[in-house]
């Protein structure tokens, strides 16, 4: 089993610090996606994520959208959201035989207490549904900022126990990180996954352009560190909340910090300002 039966070349370094991106959208950006379908690469993986509020006939139907459009359709499982171990495997089998899914991306999800059985990720993973359904990679999330509720010890070890648990059921996991403003701390902490003994490959989340008032709104919404000295290694003033700001700086640092201990390494666009707005900026950085 490899990365390259869902269409990633991950033993392959890339030749564009952008190759091989991944984008997220919700259900509702289904008609952005098809505006700039054209302008995306086959195969691109796109999340789909799990809001409260939409339905799985609106979640699976973004799913099956983006396997029509030719991309790689990687759905969230909100645990704490899911009421029942039935409605799990519903939402499972459905986004496997109507859209055909073969990676999922499984988070605890928002909510303080579980509105059904799982409490978290590995709950979800040891229903067994995800290998029963032929599922072949699980994405879990990674923290460069650190966890409200963990120590940075606890993070890496239960990282280490989710990815461990994925591959001793014959599938392979790839962390997706939260999005973040500060690029020394996101290297910092890929070394560190890597000096824990995590091989798996890793998105690293990365802000689409938009304007700073949004920006700073969803870093709060999210609990992403967005202090002065944070937002200022971004490129952005606190002080001057007028106008947009792009992850230039960020990508930058990436492009040039990238080495040998930081492992396989891609990024993933959350793009708070639109699709086409984050199309735009990649297409832009790419020929600049």
């Amino acid at each position: 089993m490899s990365y390259n039966l869902i269409h990633e070349k991950w033993e392959q370094e890339p030749d564009h610090i952008t190759d091989g991106f991944s984008i997220e959208i919700t259900a509702k950006d289904v008609d952005g996606l098809r505006a700039v379908a054209n302008r995306l690469p086959p195969q691109t993986p796109v999340s789909v994520t799990f809001l409260p509020g939409e339905t799985l006939e609106a979640r699976v139907a973004a799913a099956k959208e983006v396997r029509a459009l030719g991309f790689e359709p990687m759905p969230h499982f909100s645990a704490r959201r899911i009421k029942s171990h039935e409605e799990f495997q519903t939402m499972l089998e459905r986004m496997v035989n109507e859209a055909g899914v073969r990676r999922c991306f499984a988070i605890a999800g928002d909510p303080s207490q579980p509105e059904g059985p799982f409490a978290d990720t590995s709950s979800l993973i040891k229903t067994g549904l995800f290998e029963a359904n032929n599922i072949i990679a699980i994405g879990i999330a990674g923290h460069p900022e650190g966890h409200p509720n963990m120590t940075t010890e606890e993070c890496f070890a239960v990282l280490k126990d989710k990815c461990d648990m994925v591959h001793e059921r014959g599938m392979k996991p790839l962390i997706v990180t939260q999005f973040g403003f500060d690029s020394e701390a996101f290297l910092k902490w890929l070394e560190d996954v890597r000096a824990y003994g995590i091989d798996a490959p890793v998105r690293l989340g990365v802000p689409g352009p938009t304007s700073i008032k949004r920006l700073i709104k969803f870093a709060a919404r999210c609990g992403v560190s967005a202090s002065t000295s944070v937002m200022s290694k971004y490129g952005i003033s606190i002080t001057k909340l007028l106008g947009t700001a792009g992850p230039d700086k960020m990508v930058d640092a990436f492009a040039t910090g990238f080495g040998e201990s930081h492992g396989r390494v891609r990024l993933h666009f959350y793009p708070f300002g639109g699709l086409e707005k984050t199309v735009d900026w990649i297409e832009g950085y790419q020929k600049g």
